[in-house]
Order: C-alpha cells, then structure tokens, then sequence
C-alpha cells in the first residue's frame, strides 16, 4: 500500500479509537474486518501506532498543537510505528520540517503530567501508593508495550517440550522468571497460526496471571470454581492441575465470554470444565453449591489497570467514580464465593488492578467481615510449595502484589484464606 494512504488509514483507525466509546482493541479489530486486504506488516503499523498514541496521549496532544491538518493526523506522525524511512515517503515538505523541528525538544524538560501520561487522579493515587521515587519507574513501565508470554499446557506437555516445539515453528522463547508453566517469546510471531497453539501446548497468558491459578492449588479429584472465568485463560490453567478429574465450573455473567472459551477447551484437551452463565453473584445455580467446593479462584472485575501496557485506553476510560462503584461490587463478588468452601477450602480474591481501593482495601473489609470463619494464609510460603522461583520477591506482606516496573509482568493482586 502507499505510504500516503497508510497514514490516511491510521488517521481514520484513530479518529475511532480516540471517541472512547469502546475498548480500543475492539475498534481495532472492527478496523480490520472492514480492511481485509491490509497485510501483516501494514496491520502491525496500523495497530502499534494506535497503541502508541493511548500510551503517551497526553505528550502527542501537546507536541501535536505546534502542527497544521488534522489532529489525528498529526498523532499519527508523531507516534508512528511503521518505520522512519517509509514515513518520510508519505510527508509532504512542512509536515517533515514541524516533525525535525519536534524531535528536537527536550522531553525531560516539559511538565511532569507530559512525562508520566496518566489522569490526575490515577497518577496521584499511584504517587501515594508507591512514593515518588517508585511512581517513576511506574510511570515509565507503563507506557512500554507488554512482552508476549505463554502458558505451557502442563496436561499435554513439559515447559522444555513445549519450548522445543516452539523453537521448530520458528519461534524463540525463553522461561520466565516466575511461573513454572511460563514462556517468553521474542518479538511478535504469528502464534495462532504455529503448531504448539493450534495443538494446545500453549496457551497466551501473563506470567502473573499464571501465578494466580498457582495460588489456588487445584489438584486431582476436587472440586473446583473459576468464580468470574470471562473468556476461560485460568480455568484452562487450573484443569490442566487438576490433570481433567473432578469437576471445574467456569462461572461468567458474559456467555459471550463463556463462548469464546469453548475453542480454547476443546484444544486443550480437558474433559472436567463446565461453563455456567449466572445472571449476578447471587444466582440459585451458585447458592446449591454452598458448602461444597474445595478451591475458589476470584479473578474479580475491576477497573483494569494493571494491563496498561496492553489496553492504555483504559486510563482515559476510568474514573475514581467507576472505580468506587467497582469496589461495591468486588466485596459483593468475594462475600457470595465465600459461601461456596467447604471446611479446609481455600478462597483466593484477586484483580488486575493497581489501585489499593480495589485489593487491600477490599481485603481488609472482607476480613472485619468474615474474621472468624476464615484464616488468611501467607502467600510466600503458597509460592515456594508451587514451585514458583523468588517468590518473596512477588509479595508485600502476606499477599502477592505485581507490578510491571519490578517484575516484568501485569499488576496483579491476590490474597489467599482457608475456610476453618
């Protein structure tokens, strides 16, 4: 395709995104249906410069005001992901003149919120989170895209097998650091189309999402709740442990997320998983299960901001309000799994979500509430017993507490009880 009209496809994919009105990688997506004949290479471009403008939104709006022609057009420009040399071709005489003459500025000198490139609130509850001297590490964290990390499917295969197979398909990997089930790819291979994924020996999923079904300890025979499953990458994780017997319910308020489940079982070569759409936290289908299970996993819904490196649309999407409201419902969320434990069971209550409003908070309300039925149990001594390497490195206090500046992962949260 010609570079010029590239560049005009780019401003229209963002003048989509930027309305805000759904999750980007949806737009995204949606884009490219309606563009089939796009290649690989003209859809990478499309999609990293995209992605590159929510993560540094706040920096391109500002350098964009110095530009002449549409806004999007000039994000475009400035966050294009497409390569330098096939850019140019696309300028015409002013446009290549304002972009030297902007690659010029110093950025370390512009305002701080030019810098970190999140809301005033996100960037203030971080600071008083973290301490001013870890919030930039954050911040920086934050506006780099994610690494590409794999789950080995241990039912079908050992780490080391399935890094081979990768490896005869063309793509390298590394363990991860963490996560005994955990691969690192290089680069951005076309992993739906290699034969380790379409067999099942893989599945995509973030280090730190690997660690929260390890927390759960779901072995053979019990009786298992993946309590809000969405599209079914733990569930899958915790079958594999439970090595396909006993019983696993995936429970969603979504069976459009339930759907997308069902290829993915059906490569993975379970037999025990049962996918349940439930209308609330207090369906009858959850309530005949009181008293019964052995394990519950709560990957509860929230806000979402651990993944910025994935979906930075989020930041601009979110708000302390949405926030608040989420939390009402995550007490709502972990107080109904609760009741599903039989005695010696264990609850673990996790999100992505960096925010203390959505984890320790939580946490600490749950345990005033529940203090006498349940004991909270250490999430060290969980990791060491899974194998999990450095495992003191991952936890602040008694819970596992992820961050990506430190660990190279999503942030994650998880607190881990028994029911006495």
């Amino acid at each position: 395709m010609h570079p010029g009209a590239l560049l005009d496809l780019a401003t229209e994919l963002l003048r989509a995104v930027l309305k805000f009105d759904q999750p980007a990688d949806a737009v995204v997506s949606a884009f490219f249906r309606k563009h089939r004949a796009l290649g690989a290479r003209e859809r990478h471009a499309l999609a990293e410069t995209t992605f590159e403008v929510l993560r540094r939104r706040l920096l391109w709006q500002h350098l964009a005001q110095s530009g002449g022609g549409a806004l999007e057009r000039r994000l475009a420009l400035l966050a294009w992901q497409g390569g330098t040399g096939f850019l140019r071709s696309a300028l015409g005489p002013n446009e290549a003149q304002w972009l030297d003459d902007v690659s010029r500025i110093d950025r370390a000198a512009l305002p701080e919120k030019l810098r970190h490139n999140l809301p005033d609130w996100l960037a203030s509850a971080l600071r008083h989170q973290l301490g001013e001297e870890a919030f930039w590490p954050l911040a920086e964290a934050l506006q780099q895209p994610a690494p590409l990390d794999l789950r080995v499917n241990a039912l079908k295969a050992k780490r080391e097998e399935a890094r081979a197979a990768l490896a005869e398909a063309g793509i390298v990997s590394a363990p991860t650091p963490y996560s005994p089930w955990g691969l690192r790819v290089v680069g951005k291979p076309a992993l739906n189309k290699a034969a380790p994924f379409t067999a099942g020996l893989v599945e995509v999923q973030d280090e730190g999402s690997q660690l929260l079904a390890l927390l759960t300890d779901a072995r053979r025979g019990e009786m298992v709740v993946d309590f809000c499953a969405g599209a079914g990458g733990k569930t899958l994780a915790l079958g594999a442990m439970m090595r396909s017997t006993g019983r696993l319910y995936a429970f969603d308020v979504s069976g459009h997320r339930l759907d997308a489940l069902k290829p993915r079982l059906a490569k993975s070569g379970l037999s025990n998983v049962h996918p349940v759409q439930i209308a609330h936290e207090r369906d009858e289908r959850i309530k005949r299960l009181g008293g019964k299970i052995d394990r519950v996993l709560v990957d509860a819904p929230c806000s979402g901001l651990g993944t910025l490196r994935r979906n930075p649309d989020l930041k601009w999407r979110q708000s302390p309000q949405a926030v608040e409201e989420m939390q009402a419902k995550q007490r709502r969320i972990l107080a109904a799994a609760a009741r599903l434990l039989k005695p010696g069971g264990r609850l673990v209550y996790a999100t992505c979500s960096l925010l203390a409003a959505e984890n320790e908070d939580v946490v600490a309300g749950f345990a005033e509430e529940a203090a006498a039925g349940f004991e909270p149990l250490p999430v060290s001594d969980l990791l060491d017993r899974a194998q999990v390497a450095h495992a003191a490195a991952l936890t602040s206090g008694p819970w596992l507490r992820l961050w990506p500046h430190r660990h190279g992962t999503d942030g994650f949260f998880a607190a881990v009880w028994q029911r006495r």
